[in-house]
């Protein structure tokens, strides 16, 4: 059986996805959790320790406050309240901070920062997965114990306006609500406004007993213009307006209650630097709590410093608050200055009931838990416990008393430090069986391209695929039934807690018979390769110094970044490894021209017979089809054995400068995002561009980039096409003007802003048309077998809908990200690949780092935090799920996309037969397997690291979403090389 490289790359792509996703299934773990839910709400707290003496403390304390109101502001960075942003924009709350009847702190949010996993650990307690970070687009259904599910089952009261996430979190909790998109992060007025309106009607009734506001106008204007824009301070005033009202209208309510009130404001992540969360930074994971009510009684010149507590200790304060059982699965500890103004019996029971939920928890989910120092601390602080009952029940009131209490006291809070911490290490409770299955599915896919290497690259670029040997057809048939054996094994074994024992026997069959299989492959590849290794030992093909050079950099460059994944700092600081790689490859491109330029035709390149051979131009067209332009010239220019040697001219020189200019244009990108960690907080020319004091400057360099686009895509299109583009790209400077970032010539400033749906709306249309005019094309060219210049002006035009979309979706300072990798694309296709006439192979790998490093270039970076969700919202009035997400991640991934598109552009142009697009799409493939597979191992490993949720875990998100996308694009190198065929 003979199959195409590309269809053989393709195939082994797709199930390397599903062996990443398998991996994933089971390295994003279910935090640490009470095993016995929530189905014993109405269980004895445990009660009082006694020593001697019998105590009647043995049901829940009473409630300490009447009504709690729980003022949530998305993305609440602890510097907007207690920094310089606070005293300007939020004077009630800085009094209250300063003098009034409050206790301040810093809340740490544990990664992934994002608000539905943030909102889990906030109501229940616990750590929330990693993996929520994905949910967090569809929230589910939280059947994890919480405070709002024992408060309503307690009989409470709650209302809730704001995020609509709460609502699918706790379906049927509320008496009252309105939930908004939490999604559409361009709109960051109505999205507040609608919480606000109901403040009014619902602080005047008394049929409450929780409120739960969420406004979310902070973090949209972080994800759209940043935390240094002026719409910033105008959203901290407002919220301190609003948070004056609740708090007025609370303290006039507390003269007819017998208990006080608790007002609680609090953020749920924080905000980069960029204006997004993710985890990776102190900004994004500080965030503002601060707990108000008149029983917090402050004593003149009573100075009180915003303290570090974690965001889990919430919810066992909110449930003593209450009167509730604290959540079963919470790991946190109760916030004491809340309660140390109580008698010091009630003290030691709060402390006491925390504790024993933590034993409990801790009981459940280690199975040395005796050997816990928590544990132990908890002990002694039980006995020591009961030894002060006695005596006070003993009626003493000695000073005995009061030091044995405080003695307690610190008993107690130093355990439930040690409790917390001991849990917070079984945070992870890896799907080790999953893990390994998915290692195994991803690494034999990366032996059987790396095997398959010499065969896939051969000139007919086509694999044999041979029927497995008797030996080896036995062992194929011997192979699932052991693994079958092994699946059985580990599953009884596991108890039902390994995600690949939960699915169907047959799905899991089909899982191990993949195994076998794949593994039979690579015997028999492995066979193949040694059998017929004597013969090619005495027939080596010969390659020429140029492109021995060339391959030891591309071979050192993805040797050298595949090892720096295992090591945090170069994940953090992996766009610096990109640029290194681009400039080197630059410097080496260069050294090349010139030594064909001046040392003449005797170092003229010479063509490895394996390595793509048809690639080097056109002797003769296909039948019944006319080459394009650019295919003569490169079958002209193959016919001189030194293309280099007989240019002359502006050519020449433009060949001579071209590696200089493609250096420069990297320079300049560099400057305009920094990205990583050690450079992401130096101010950039994106910061700069972005400052309302330099508006007019963005849009003079956004108008400029745009008519760069204009001009550097136009050159291929047809004329319909060229007409779209010029009204789409008119478009796309409107909508800019409309939101307010850009300017027309004739306005002064952005006085109407809106949200410029029509004019996205109206960019979307050419969009679509270009798309449609170029699918068509390549239709018409296979159906009727028309002239060979329609199929190459259809992919262009696909393309050009691409560079449409993208630049409708970047922000208008990342403009010049997209020209300028026009300019670069231009630049190689003609003064470096077309007379240089490097193969299939080299192009693909090059292509492949100029993509990865515009990735970095536009303000990426492996951190979740830069994402622009903004840009899934472009034209949308509401959230919609499907097309949000699609935008999203097609302007996150921009640069890789585009120069793939490129890559199929170029070979068809080219090249002559399919074989190139086959290559490509190899050692695409296999570039990107590569490190994927290097990286799941390293994360395998280091599991357990200090920084595998803030640093590796992101980064192996991204590295699932691209091999994704580089399925994707195989499919589509395999699909036009299917066509290619067919002509």
């Amino acid at each position: 059986m003979r199959l195409g490289s590309g269809t053989f790359a393709a195939c082994c792509v797709v199930i390397e996805v599903l062996g990443v996703a398998l991996f994933l299934r089971g390295f994003f773990p279910a935090p640490v959790c009470s095993f016995s839910g929530t189905e014993h709400q109405t269980e004895s707290p445990a009660p009082e320790p006694s020593a001697g003496a019998i105590s009647n403390w043995t049901k829940l304390p009473p409630p300490l406050f009447s009504k709690v109101v729980i003022m949530l502001i998305d993305a609440l960075r602890d510097d907007f309240v207690f920094g310089s942003k606070g005293v300007k924009f939020m004077p009630y709350t800085t009094y209250l901070v300063e003098k009034g009847s409050s206790h301040s702190f810093v809340a740490e949010a544990k990664p992934p920062t994002v608000t539905m996993p943030r909102i889990k650990a906030l109501m229940t307690g616990s750590l929330p997965g990693f993996i929520d970070v994905v949910r967090n687009l569809n929230s589910p259904t939280l059947l994890e114990d919480n405070v709002i599910t024992r408060a309503k089952a307690a009989g409470k009261r709650i209302i809730f306006y704001g995020d609509e996430t709460w609502v699918k979190l706790f379906p049927k909790h509320f008496v009252e609500y309105d939930g908004t998109t939490s999604f559409f992060v361009s709109d960051y007025t109505e999205v507040d406004d609608n919480v606000t309106r109901h403040l009014d009607k619902v602080l005047k009734r008394r049929d409450w007993d929780v409120l739960i506001l969420h406004y979310l106008g902070l973090d949209h204007i972080g994800h759209t213009s940043g935390p240094s824009s002026p719409l910033i301070g105008r959203k901290l005033s407002e919220m301190d307006s609003v948070l004056m009202k609740i708090h007025t209208s609370l303290l006039s309510e507390e003269r007819e209650t017998l208990l006080p009130n608790l007002l609680v404001l609090c953020g749920d992540h924080g905000m980069s630097e960029a204006g997004g969360h993710g985890a990776s930074s102190v900004e994004e994971v500080n965030t503002a709590m601060i707990l108000i009510s008149s029983a917090f009684e402050r004593k003149p010149g009573d100075v009180r410093r915003p303290k570090y507590i974690q965001q889990t200790d919430l919810a066992a304060t909110l449930s003593i608050g209450l009167g509730l059982p604290i959540p079963k699965s919470s790991i946190g500890n109760l916030i004491f200055p809340v309660v140390e103004g109580k008698p010091m019996r009630e003290q030691l029971r709060f402390l006491h009931l925390n504790t024993v939920q933590l034993s409990k928890l801790l009981q459940e989910n280690v199975p040395s838990y005796k050997k816990e120092p928590g544990f132990e601390q908890f002990k002694v602080s039980e006995r020591l416990h009961g030894n002060w009952v006695r005596l006070y029940l003993e009626e003493n009131s000695s000073e005995v008393l009061s030091n044995l209490g405080s003695k307690v006291r610190r008993q107690y809070l130093d355990a439930l430090r040690a409790l917390s911490l001991s849990l917070s290490r079984q945070a992870a409770q890896y799907d080790v069986y999953s893990m390994a299955v998915g290692t195994v599915l991803v690494l034999e896919v990366l032996a059987l391209l790396l095997l398959s290497g010499p065969r896939a690259l051969s000139g007919k670029a086509e694999l044999d695929v041979p029927l497995p040997s008797p030996a080896f057809s036995l062992l194929c048939y011997l192979l699932p039934l052991g693994l079958a054996a092994l699946h059985v094994t580990v599953c009884t074994s596991a108890g039902g807690t390994c995600y690949l024992c939960s699915l169907p026997w047959l799905t899991a069959g089909g899982v191990m018979v993949l195994i076998s299989t794949l593994l039979c492959a690579v015997l028999s590849a492995l066979t193949g390769m040694f059998a017929g290794g004597k013969r090619l030992s005495k027939n080596p093909p010969q390659c020429n110094s140029r492109s021995s050079e060339l391959d030891l950099l591309i071979l050192l460059g993805t040797v050298g970044h595949t090892l720096s994944l295992g090591a945090s700092s170069f994940i953090e600081e992996e766009p610096q490894t990109w640029y290194f790689l681009v400039n080197t490859l630059c410097l080496a491109l260069c050294h090349e021209i010139y030594r064909n330029c001046f040392l003449g035709d005797d170092c003229a390149p010479q063509r490895c017979p394996h390595a793509g051979e048809d690639f080097d131009g056109v002797a003769a067209a296909p039948q019944g089809k006319s080459p394009g332009p650019d295919v003569w010239e490169l079958d002209r220019a193959s016919r001189h054995p030194s293309p280099l040697g007989v240019l002359r001219g502006p050519e020449r020189w433009m060949v001579l400068a071209s590696p200089w200019l493609i250096l420069t244009c990297c320079r300049l990108l560099r400057s305009l995002n920094q990205t990583g960690v050690q450079w992401a907080h130096r101010p950039d020319l994106g910061h700069w561009l972005t400052s309302p004091d330099h508006k007019v400057e963005l849009s003079v360099l956004a108008a400029v980039s745009l008519i760069m686009i204009f001009v550097l895509v136009q050159k291929r299109c047809s004329l319909a096409s060229k007409v779209a583009m010029a009204f789409g790209l008119l478009g796309i400077y409107c909508y800019r003007v409309a939101i307010g970032n850009l300017l027309f010539p004739w306005q002064q400033n952005n006085k109407d802003i809106s949200k410029g749906i029509t004019e996205a709306r109206f960019v979307y249309v050419f969009v679509l048309g270009i798309l449609f005019t170029g699918t068509k094309g390549l239709l018409k060219s296979q159906i009727t077998a028309d002239d060979f210049t329609v199929k190459t002006v259809g992919l262009w035009e696909i393309y050009s809908g691409l560079v449409l979309l993208a630049a409708l979706l970047l922000r208008p300072h990342n403009l010049p990200v997209l020209a300028l990798s026009l300019v670069i694309q231009t630049i190689m296709t003609q003064f470096v690949w077309r007379p240089l006439r490097h193969n299939a192979a080299e192009v693909t790998v090059m292509h492949y780092w100029f993509g990865q490093a515009f990735f970095y270039f536009q303000g990426n970076s492996n951190s979740i935090a830069t994402v622009d969700i903004s840009a899934g919202f472009v034209g949308l009035d509401a959230y919609v799920e499907i097309p949000a997400m699609l935008l999203t991640t097609f302007a996150t991934y921009t640069g890789p996309v585009l120069w793939a598109s490129h890559l199929v552009n170029f070979l068809t142009s080219e090249a002559s037969s399919g074989s190139a697009l086959s290559h490509a799409c190899f050692c695409y493939a296999l570039i990107c397997s590569i490190p994927v597979s290097a990286y799941i191992i390293f994360v395998t490993s280091l599991r357990y690291h200090l920084f595998i949720w803030s640093v590796f875990s992101p980064k192996l998100l991204y590295e699932g979403m691209h091999l994704l996308i580089t399925a994707a694009v195989c499919v589509f190198f395999t699909a036009m090389d299917q066509t290619n065929t067919k002509s």
